[in-house]
Parts: structure tokens; C-alpha cells; sequence
């Protein structure tokens, strides 16, 4: 996907992917990872989701990297924060006590810029990525995360001819691919989605199942 895909979306408010409530495999599975407070985690292609009060609220250091400025002003605004703002080469990064928002190209960060990950959650990157992408994404977590890190990934599984990402259909084969030679990688959470799904449904899908993945670095 072209950055301008995204500012565009986010420009007309067309954000269907953001959630208002915390991801419940969250809320269930995060202790599963065994990640103390004061640890840092990265949420990659964050939007404003609430999922970063959630981890914050735990004590751990939030770093969170997303495209569109919009979403990253709208994530402090709504919460009611005034955020300290710095440029640091290619990004504007926006803080506020334990969280911090790289405004930029997710590809383009560097393991100097994160500091020591040793944890992230994803719940709406990899399935935003076309295929071409997905390898690309994965490749830069792989950069930037640390050696003894662990993870929680959300995805969506559906019959991509039914109807266009994005989200995009990632399968367990594929994230098996994806991410097994880097990562112990187990199926934690399944259900099916489709009933609280409106666009799908109105697109004529058939089947909507959502899996969370505990990963730990080999």
C-alpha cells in the first residue's frame, strides 16, 4: 500500500480497522508474554488505537509508529494529553510520560530508534500490508526487536475472493511461514467474527475468523 492510501483514508475518516474498546485477546493473553512493567513494546502501524492506554495502564514503556499525523494527534487529543514534540530524522515523535508515537514510515526505523523491544503487540499491521508487504514487515520487526522479545499478533482469516483488503486474509500457514524461523509461533485465541462485522457480511463473505499468536523469539 502507498503511503498516500493511507493519509487518504485517514483524511475522510474512513477507519472502520480502528476499535473504540481495548482487543479483548489483549486484555486475556498479554500475561501469557510474562512482560514486567518498566519493559519497552512496540506497536507497529498504530493508528490511535485504545490498545495503548491498555499496555501503558500496565506500566510498560509504549512505543507506538504510525504514518498518518492525524492519528497520532487525534490518539492525544482524545485522551486529553499534551504531548512533548521533537523532531528525530525522518520522524516527529510525540510524547506524553510513558508513551511515545514515531510519526513516519515504519519501514524506516531503526533499531537505535526503539531501544531495547523486548515485546510487541500487533493487532491491525500485518493484515493492513498486501502479500508483497508482508515479508517486508516481518523482516523489520525481525531488525528491530531484541533477541529475548516476545509478541501477541491478531489476524484475520476470510476468503480474500469474496471481498478486497484491506484487512487482508493472513492464514495460520502463512503466519507459520512468516514468522517460524525467527520465532516460536502458537495459535492462543480463535473466533469467529463474521456477526460483528457489518462490511463483511454486506460483501457477501461467507466466513470471518480472527486468531491471536503468542510468539517468542527463537
Amino acid at each position: 500500500m502507498e503511503p498516500q492510501f493511507w493519509h487518504e483514508r485517514w483524511a475522510i475518516n474512513q477507519i472502520g480497522f480502528n476499535q473504540s474498546e481495548v482487543n479483548p485477546y489483549l486484555v486475556k493473553l498479554w500475561s501469557e508474554l510474562n512482560v514486567k512493567p518498566g519493559e519497552r513494546v512496540l506497536v507497529p502501524l498504530c493508528g490511535k488505537t485504545v490498545d495503548i492506554n491498555w499496555l501503558a495502564d500496565q506500566g510498560l514503556q509504549v512505543l507506538g509508529a504510525e504514518l498518518s499525523e492525524k492519528a497520532v494527534q487525534a490518539w492525544f487529543s482524545e485522551n486529553g494529553f499534551l504531548p512533548e514534540i521533537e523532531t528525530r530524522g525522518a520522524f516527529k515523535v510525540y510524547a506524553h510520560k510513558n508513551v511515545e508515537i514515531w510519526c513516519g514510515d515504519f519501514f524506516a526505523l531503526k533499531p537505535k530508534d526503539v531501544g531495547h523491544c523486548t515485546a510487541w503487540y500487533d493487532r491491525a499491521a500485518i493484515i493492513a500490508l498486501p502479500s508483497d508487504m508482508r515479508w517486508r514487515y516481518v523482516e523489520q520487526i525481525n531488525r528491530l526487536m531484541a533477541q529475548d522479545s516476545r509478541g501477541l499478533l491478531i489476524t484475520l482469516d476470510y476468503d480474500q475472493s469474496q471481498i478486497d483488503g484491506p484487512p487482508f486474509s493472513v492464514d495460520e500457514d502463512e503466519v507459520q511461514q512468516l514468522l517460524s524461523p525467527e520465532w516460536r509461533v502458537k495459535m492462543v485465541g480463535e473466533g469467529d467474527v463474521l456477526a460483528q462485522s457489518p462490511k463483511f457480511k454486506q460483501a457477501g463473505a461467507t466466513r470471518l475468523m480472527e486468531y491471536a499468536y503468542r510468539l517468542f523469539r527463537r
